[in-house]
């Protein structure tokens, strides 16, 4: 039973996870977004008290 082998499975297992943890965090971390967020004014906003009609 070829299957119980585990010799080619854990090589595979184990390059399979060297590729996930080098090259894909290297192409994600890359990313640059096509928006930039823009920072938002200091001012603070007013709020204005609010009387509830059923109390």
């Amino acid at each position: 039973m070829p299957q119980l082998n585990p010799a080619p499975w854990f090589a595979i297992l184990l390059f399979s996870w060297l590729i996930f943890l080098t090259l894909i965090p290297t192409k994600v971390l890359n990313h640059v977004s096509p928006n930039e967020p823009t920072p938002f004014g200091t001012e603070e906003h007013k709020a204005q008290p609010w009387d509830w009609p059923w109390q």
